[in-house]
């Protein structure tokens, strides 16, 4: 430890060290101060939330309403969780337990002051479904009289509660452990739709399963997928062997309790509070059931002994373990999700915070220390929780109140319940599950919200009634994150546009106002990129930009393999000349190829070829749509709008590689906008960036990126035009043109006799090029460069096609470029070159051909124009 701090203790550091920075490690000066007893303190205030909020509890302002709220809820546990232990197939003595136990231990670690933990009607037949699968009656038949086979249900309740001990002991663990890990937002993946149809279809169990004890029939236990339903049918074959003296009393019993329970609602305001109902039904009953002996005479089924006191705490049968795993999970989900969900509603409306994670370990506790007491996996009670709440219940304090109220019916009570009808408990079970019944409303509702909930909510009602309640959970949050994925593999596209004279844009679809800007599409998906959507992404985009992106690139694919032929051809050609004919090496750098004489003599002696060395290393313009003669995009820009977009997966990055690829192949440039850094470290970390692809095609937001595009645009319109060739038009400016170059050379009438010569329209389309030269300054080795005129037209680059025309043509421009641009004046002199030995024409300034030998005169006097022609 560092010099001058103070000793720590071990447990205080120990608590620390999950919540330390990173910066705190054990040889750090700073670890022992900082992690001292304040930080030891907030956690213990953490888990044991009391702790803070005990000492400033109002005494004279809660106390009086958590008391007589506190006895309200007390008096509706008493007979709830003896009704809800005979759901879950347990003596009616566990569910006091399981009410006691649980409800005293949330006062410690609960963060929420409305909720009523204890027995659930969800929760009690998950569990029974579960006990009636695994330890049946059938496993405890014992011989009377060495003939009569008989149950023993004292052995059968003993293996039971065993056994659910140990599915509440391994819940609890579950519950702790996903607490301690944070993973409170497991529940995320239950919503409200998958929820409230899952515990409707519970309620219908629930329904089902006490129907034996109205009519007084007795059925086998069934488990598993459809053991619903062949329970019900078991029921309705045995009808006519219904105890009448059960039914009227169940009937009479839940008329009573519908009645006054909706009195208690209707009258809430004026009532200090409910009328408690269920306890005087119990109490009633269970002294008619005395004194007429119900159960001898009518043979109506009553509860029997319930043990006064309470039991030491009894480790759990670990080896049960691996068979109730998996159910345990479930009952800790659901069980967590319900009442999370209740405190949050609470919370909202009283203005306090519930913390999910601490609840989660709350529950956990409740049922992990429970499990060795006996008890039976709990939530909390939606009944009893609005009860708690409207009576003047503001604390845990009211739960602590109810605790002992149960508490003194366990010691001193209880076993004066033993000829409590068991009709009477399934009535008040029944009459409970009215507002569960409600939640069949949500149909109406959804049908006009929410189709898609609407179909969660019916899969999870069906999934549960036909699978039983634990596969049914599964089933049912499978298919509710299909339904995410569903909604996300096919989200809403759409084109943005810009809303007049702001920075804002929305999609065109939907807002008049909102227009397209010119040249650029702005495409937006509603939903993230992975590899579920990744390439319908790219099909709506090409779809939507209104371009056969794919299409194009094949057509552009054939028309450079067709240019590549050409120039294979010409190349030959090239050869074939370069053998021919004899060439020497000027100084300048040019290459000059005579041709020899003719027997006719039309070329003569002085006939050349000259070529531009130094061009023959150069790279040739790339081939663009114009040139190669295809259509072009009516859009010059796309931007992906990306605020959406929370994350992308390899196979994402892979398919934007592609459309860069693809749009840039068709001449337009894509742009991101709105890009989270989140999402920019992911593109990063997945080698998204390259020479090609670069972090300038990216902008804070749409604006920002439509902002740079004009910008462009504007840049690009007032820069000086392409060096492309350009047509002769008889004195008017000439226009650009970018058409491909074939090696044939005619006249070009169009040019006036003033412009000089012209090349064909096969060389620079209509027109041609224009050459000519009025006075000629010699150069070394005998060339000259041509004086430029005040009014001539700019010169176009290399021609792309090598062939000995365009050899000439690079050399022209060459020179061009050190003396002069296109001279526009000289004998108007048109020719047809015949390169490899021609005929003559007419005489100059007559049109048509020139004879070979004014055209050799030219050449020897060194005029590139007039080699040319």
């Amino acid at each position: 430890m560092c010099k001058g701090t103070k000793s720590v203790d071990r447990f205080a550091v120990w608590l620390c060290w999950p919540t330390a920075p990173a910066a705190l490690r054990p040889g750090s000066c700073s670890f022992p101060t900082r992690c001292s007893a304040s930080t030891a303190k907030s956690l213990l205030f953490r888990f044991l939330p009391f702790l803070h909020w005990l000492p400033r509890y109002p005494f004279k302002d809660w106390l009086l309403g958590d008391i007589a709220s506190g006895f309200s809820v007390g008096i509706m546990h008493l007979p709830q969780g003896l009704a809800y232990a005979l759901l879950a197939g347990l003596p009616p003595v566990t569910g006091l337990y399981s009410s006691f136990y649980p409800v005293f231990l949330y006062f410690f670690f609960g963060t929420s002051r409305h909720n009523s933990v204890g027995p659930f009607a969800v929760i009690s037949v998950m569990i029974g479904s579960l006990t009636d699968s695994l330890l049946p009656s059938e496993k405890f038949l014992e011989s009377v009289n060495g003939s009569n086979m008989t149950v023993n249900e004292a052995q059968r309740d003993a293996a039971r509660v065993e056994l659910v001990a140990t599915i509440t002991v391994l819940t609890g663990i579950f519950q702790v452990a996903l607490g301690l890990l944070q993973f409170g937002f497991v529940v995320t993946y239950l919503s409200d739709p998958l929820v409230r149809g899952y515990t409707t279809a519970a309620s219908v169990h629930v329904l089902i399963s006490q129907l034996k004890n109205v009519f007084g029939v007795s059925v086998g236990e069934h488990s598993g997928p459809l053991s619903m339903f062949m329970t019900f049918i078991e029921i309705c074959q045995k009808l006519p062997e219904t105890n009448v003296g059960t039914l009227v009393t169940a009937i009479i019993a839940m008329v009573a309790i519908f009645i006054v329970k909706e009195l208690n609602h209707k009258l809430a305001s004026k009532l200090p509070m409910p009328i408690p109902i269920e306890l005087i039904t119990i109490i009633i009953s269970t002294g008619i059931s005395y004194g007429v002996n119900l159960n001898a005479k009518f043979g109506i089924s009553v509860v029997g002994n319930i043990p006064s006191g309470l039991k030491p705490p009894v480790a759990p049968n670990v080896s049960y373990f691996g068979q109730v795993v998996g159910n345990a999970f479930a009952i800790a989900v659901v069980g967590y999700a319900i009442c999370i969900s209740l405190g949050k509603i609470f919370a909202l409306k009283h203005g306090y915070k519930v913390d999910s994670n601490q609840e989660l370990i709350a529950l956990g506790l409740c049922n992990f220390l429970g499990g060795f007491f006996q008890c039976f996996a709990i939530s909390c009670s939606m009944s009893r929780s609005l009860v708690q709440e409207s009576t003047g219940g503001n604390s845990q304090v009211a739960g602590v109140i109810a605790s002992l109220v149960i508490l003194v019916t366990i010691l001193k009570v209880g076993e004066l319940f033993r000829d409590l009808p068991k009709a009477i408990l399934s009535a008040i079970i029944i009459i409970n599950l009215k507002g569960m019944f409600k939640q069949f409303n949500d149909l109406c509702m959804l049908w006009k919200s929410n189709r898609v909930d609407l179909v969660v909510w019916i899969v999870t009602f069906v999934a549960t009634l036909i699978l039983n309640l634990d596969i049914g959970l599964a089933a049912s949050v499978g298919f509710g994150l299909l339904t995410v994925i569903f909604r996300t593999q096919l989200p809403h596209y759409s084109i943005l546009g810009r809303i007049a004279d702001t920075d804002v844009y929305r999609d065109v679809a939907e807002y008049q106002t909102a227009q397209e800007v010119s040249g650029v599409k702005i495409f937006r998906s509603s939903s993230t990129l992975y590899f579920a959507n990744v390439e319908l992404y790219a099909e709506a985009l090409k779809k939507k930009s209104g371009i056969n992106v794919d299409r194009l690139i094949e057509k552009k694919k054939k028309a450079l393999k067709k240019l590549k032929k050409q120039q294979k051809k010409a190349e030959k050609e090239k050869a074939k000349w370069k053998k021919v004919l004899p060439c020497h090496r000027d100084p300048s750098g040019a290459t000059l190829h005579h041709l020899p004489d003719t027997e006719d003599g039309h070329n003569g002696p002085d006939i050349a070829v000259i070529e531009l060395s130094g061009a023959e290393g150069s790279t040739p313009p790339k081939p663009t749509l114009r040139t190669l003669g295809l259509p072009q995009p009516g859009l010059h820009a796309i931007i992906l709008d990306f605020s959406p977009v929370s994350f992308v997966d390899t196979v994402s990055i892979k398919i934007l590689k592609n459309i860069f690829r693809d749009f840039h192949e068709i001449e337009v440039d894509v742009f991101v906008a709105g890009c989270p850094v989140p999402v920019l470290d992911q593109l990063e970390r997945g080698n998204f960036f390259s020479s090609a692809i670069t972090k300038h095609c990216f902008f804070p937001s749409v604006h920002d990126a439509v902002v740079h595009i004009s910008r462009e645009q504007r840049g690009a319109s007032v820069s000086t035009q392409p060096l492309r060739p350009h047509r002769c038009d008889g004195g008017r400016r000439s226009q650009d043109n970018s058409s491909s170059v074939p090696l044939r050379w005619t006249s070009a009438p169009e040019c006036s006799p003033a412009r000089g010569r012209c090349l064909p329209e096969e060389l620079g389309g209509q027109g041609g090029l224009c050459f000519g030269t009025n006075s000629a300054t010699p150069m070394p080795g005998g060339l000259v460069t041509p004086p430029a005129p005040p009014d001539c037209e700019s010169w176009g680059p290399a021609l792309a096609v090598s062939s000995p025309a365009t050899e000439l043509l690079r050399l022209s421009h060459q020179l061009s470029q050190q003396g002069a641009s296109c001279p526009c004046s000289g004998p108007a002199h048109q020719a047809r070159p015949a390169l490899g030995g021609g005929r003559g024409g007419p005489t100059p300034g007559q049109g048509g051909s020139a004879p070979s030998s004014e055209l050799a005169s030219r050449i020897k006097r060194c005029s590139i124009s007039q080699a040319l022609f």
